[in-house]
């Protein structure tokens, strides 16, 4: 029997498709690359946005004429969509062939329901409408063999006013840190030299606990596995970036000097509009802190446009941040309204011919200086962890930086999975072209 596990949206999410995959092939079934050949296609969903929704929409219309190929083909959607109220139902209304609808927090069920499909008739929906227990020790098929996901917690207590996600994923629950390092412990085992922490916001990891343990306990533990070489996170919130924190990464070694720090707007009526719960001039001191310990330090972000009620003032104060942080890069996003959402309720909506046009000022800010940060560093030597082969370039190679630039560089796949340094030779906005030091 063969399998295939079709993943839309962030980096959860694909870290819940490695879950999805290593319960179908504890199960026995393989692994294929196209629907044609599957016996049972997983669609493991995203409603962060509503375009986002509509692709998913589309694929699985798509799929109805395979169905109707092959009637034994078990159709499985999961994941944030199926989460929203009275989705799973609509779901089946408009796409019948369904066989299996599962939420986020009931996707360690899945084997048991196909088992259960394989003998009725009826499409079977399980949506948990709050959090169960966090479920340990499922398997997981990684992608991969170099870098791993590793979940700390999950949900959000948040509620960022243009944010769907605490309403699908739900209140945060943090793993306990012995089934953390356990895990991590594990992956070192496995040869696997990076591990990515995930959270929706891994800052507030360890809030629940009864007994005082945070993130910067976390990351202090961790950094002390010998087989890991370097460790990651995401996502951060500034709002609870605290300075035990910055301290922490600045002694580790193997934390990588990387600071992902969405600020989302400029602006301070608009930060307090989005209830993201601090000011602009408590984010420059958050970046001040970070670049006086941790001089080498990354920075990147992510920036919404055209938020409601976003003036030209507003959005000024946003390009302000953009010059006076000097971001390594910035992921942009247009504001779309996203259902169920407060913002999706507020008057004053910027019309889209002024949000791109915001958007593409925004941009060419940010491209500019993305690409003199990295002219400076033509000329230095990089520690690279190589990846495999380029995306964009024949025989030649990649890899990231602690920094997490990417660099491309000659080499060959004996480097795959080794730290390499790499003279910098050449610098794009958003790449470093350099060669292997030997």
């Amino acid at each position: 029997m063969k399998y295939l596990v079709k993943t839309f949206g962030c980096q959860m999410n694909e870290h819940d498709s490695e879950i999805l995959a290593g319960m179908m092939e504890q199960i026995g079934y393989e692994q294929v690359e196209r629907p044609e050949d599957a016996d049972a296609i997983i669609i493991n969903t995203c409603c962060v946005r509503e375009s986002a929704e509509n692709r998913i929409i589309g694929y699985i219309g798509n799929l109805k004429k395979l169905k109707e190929q092959n009637p034994g083909l078990i159709i499985t959607v999961s994941g944030c969509m199926l989460q929203q109220p009275g989705a799973a139902e609509k779901l089946i209304k408009r796409a019948p062939f369904v066989d299996l609808v599962l939420g986020t927090h009931n996707i360690h069920r899945l084997p048991q329901l196909i088992s259960e499909r394989q003998g009725g008739n009826e499409s079977l929906i399980e949506v948990a409408e709050t959090e169960g227990d966090i479920q340990e020790e499922l398997p997981v098929k990684r992608q991969g063999n170099i870098k791993a996901q590793v979940t700390i917690m999950y949900g959000c207590n948040n509620f960022c006013s243009y944010c769907i996600v605490p309403f699908v994923r739900g209140r945060e629950r943090s793993r306990k840190p012995e089934a953390i390092e356990k895990e991590i412990k594990c992956l070192g085992a496995e040869g696997f030299k990076e591990v990515l922490l995930l959270g929706q916001n891994v800052n507030s990891y360890g809030l629940d606990f009864t007994e005082a343990f945070d993130f910067a306990d976390l990351l202090e533990r961790v950094d002390r596995n010998p087989d890991i070489e370097r460790i990651r996170y995401m996502t951060s919130h500034p709002r609870d970036f605290t300075q035990k924190l910055v301290d922490t990464i600045s002694k580790s070694q193997k934390v990588c000097e990387h600071f992902h720090l969405p600020i989302q707007a400029g602006s301070n009526r608009i930060l307090k509009q989005m209830n993201r719960g601090y000011s602009r001039e408590m984010y420059f001191e958050l970046v001040e802190s970070i670049r006086e310990k941790v001089p080498k330090a990354s920075i990147t972000t992510d920036i919404i446009v055209g938020f409601p009620g976003e003036t030209d003032d507003d959005f000024a104060d946003t390009l302000d941040v953009i010059k006076r942080v000097r971001f390594d890069a910035a992921y942009t996003f247009l504001y779309s309204r996203r259902s169920g959402t407060p913002a999706a309720k507020m008057s004053e909506q910027v019309p889209a011919e002024e949000k791109k046009r915001r958007l593409q000022i925004l941009m060419d800010l940010e491209n500019s200086i993305s690409r003199e940060i990295n002219e400076k560093l033509v000329g230095t030597r990089e520690e690279v962890l190589v990846e495999g082969t380029s995306k964009t370039k024949d025989i030649m190679f990649s890899g990231r930086t602690r920094t997490n630039k990417i660099v491309i560089f000659p080499g060959n796949e004996s480097m795959i999975g080794k730290l390499v340094n790499v003279n910098i030779m050449s610098a794009k906005t958003w790449h470093l072209e350099g060669q292997i030091i030997k």
